[in-house]
């Protein structure tokens, strides 16, 4: 609604910060971008980064395209399915914006049935949508999809799932769609986008880290594996570690404990006992992390010098693998750990970096920020986690550019990106590394607690209606409360 309402002439670029990078690229900062933002969120920053090419006096050229009303874009509609995840609830609602208001194209949006529930609160919720015409829920299986993907009025598609269900609707199922790929004559021809998931790293650099350090940031990397029962698909795949790091194995004793003490969710998502014990057949060193009431979480060693199946398989469910590189020193480790995720490690959804402040004053901003240039992933999150950057509308979400049909990966396209950049390449999250009121001994005066979607926030459940009934309506009268229940959590 903000970009839209200023949207002619590109006035909603008019006040936002741009930068350029040490190679050129242009750094557009998206959060914060309001009063709010610096209160609820302090400490946050969301960049996005164009692609090589655009400029600061190109970027307004680059944005919001289909609004031109020189452009061919502007007054042509398609109709487009949108096949809806089944795990986080706001992914099918965001898609259908994505194709509304980004691409100017009407939707059926086809619930999963993992969690087509949720069409009950989405009715009510769409309703304006609906009404207009522009909108269709359904429901229903696979032959709902089937037919669906291939009826002669669906112009588009987008899928946010698996790579096999993409490459069945491409290719075709079974041996048909491997001879289709392999000839390269997809079944289905449709212009199809898609976020598909990948095995996500989580990239410890060795530092000076407290003991407060260690148990914080332990909470964070078991957030990062388990939020959601970790049914995610930035979920953490693989934690890498400095082999040669001190603290290191302090770090891990912390992360175990963190899951261990962790109340346990369902394994609601269709095929997590199968795919857990698929991982453990895998890997004879697969232990077992006990959980009071629930299913156990599966961690185990990979050996990055070896290549093995496993790195090329999202475990879409509470299993952790944990490897080890070598590096003399912070920087030397951070390009090996770079270079270990761009070639080892399916898909390039997003990569999470946690690394203790006088580490990055020690490598240099400028530095670390072109050793960023080279981790090639869709969202890059520096002691955050990736899923901060799913939450913020004004990112853009999706893989690294470049994706082919015939090697999707992680996707083809991007969603959410609310200011409308039309060449975006990746979004970059940074938040504090130590939380508040603990960081005002290191002088860094950011506000953010440990924050709500922690799976050790005491809070989380409160912290969720609050935070509604504040975006509903905006007041400083409820940031007390908000605040008061962030500490206590």
């Amino acid at each position: 609604m903000a970009t839209l309402a200023n949207v002619q002439n590109k006035q909603h670029l008019k006040d936002m910060p741009v930068r350029q990078l040490a190679n050129g690229q242009v750094v557009a900062r998206v959060l914060p971008a309001s009063i709010w933002d610096h209160l609820l969120l302090s400490g946050v920053k969301v960049d996005v980064w164009m692609q090589p090419g655009v400029t600061p006096d190109t970027l307004a050229q680059h944005t919001a395209g289909l609004y031109d009303a020189a452009s061919p874009l502007h007054k042509t509609g398609k109709v487009s399915l949108v096949l809806g995840a089944g795990n986080i609830a706001s992914i099918a609602p965001l898609d259908v914006f994505q194709k509304l208001f980004s691409e100017n194209e009407v939707v059926i949006l086809k619930m999963n049935p993992v969690n087509d529930y949720l069409i009950e609160f989405l009715t009510p919720a769409l309703k304006p949508l609906t009404d207009r015409g522009v909108l269709r829920i359904v429901r229903g299986a696979t032959d709902v999809g089937q037919y669906l993907c291939n009826h002669a009025l669906v112009e588009t598609l987008h899928i946010t799932g698996a790579g096999s269900s993409h490459d069945a609707i491409v290719w075709g199922p079974g041996a048909v769609g491997q001879a289709n790929k392999a000839a390269n004559t997809p079944q289905n021809t449709r212009a199809i986008s898609s976020e598909l998931g990948a095995v996500c790293p989580t990239i410890v650099v060795p530092g000076p880290w407290s003991a407060a350090d260690i148990q914080f940031q332990a909470e964070h990397i078991a957030t990062q594996k388990l939020h959601n029962s970790g049914f995610n698909c930035i979920a953490c795949q693989v934690l890498v570690m400095p082999r040669d790091w001190t603290q290191k194995s302090a770090l891990i004793t912390a992360v175990e404990g963190v899951i261990s003490r962790s109340q346990a969710r369902a394994l609601y998502y269709p095929g997590a006992k199968s795919r857990l014990a698929d991982f453990g057949a895998s890997n004879p060193q697969t232990r077992h992390l006990h959980r009071v009431g629930g299913e156990d979480v599966l961690i185990a060693p990979l050996d990055a010098t070896n290549g093995t199946a496993i790195k090329a398989l999202e475990v879409f469910a509470p299993a952790l693998n944990v490897t080890e590189l070598p590096g003399s020193d912070a920087e030397t480790y951070l390009k090996a750990a770079i270079e270990f995720a761009n070639t080892q490690l399916y898909g390039t959804l997003g990569a999470n970096i946690v690394i203790h402040p006088d580490t990055i004053a020690q490598i240099g901003r400028q530095r670390l920020e072109e050793l960023l240039i080279t981790l090639r992933y869709g969202t890059i999150a520096i002691n955050a986690w990736t899923g901060v950057g799913f939450l913020t509308p004004q990112a853009t979400w999706g893989a690294f550019p470049g994706h082919t049909l015939q090697d999707v990966q992680s996707g083809i396209g991007v969603v959410h990106n609310t200011n409308l950049f039309d060449k975006p390449e990746r979004t970059v999250v940074e938040a504090p590394f130590k939380p508040y009121p603990r960081n005002l001994l290191s002088m860094s005066f950011t506000l953010l607690p440990r924050p709500p979607w922690f799976i050790t926030n005491r809070k989380g459940g409160i912290l969720g209606r609050l935070l509604v009934a504040f975006q509903y309506r905006p007041s400083f009268l409820k940031i007390p409360r908000i605040f008061l229940n962030a500490l206590l959590g």
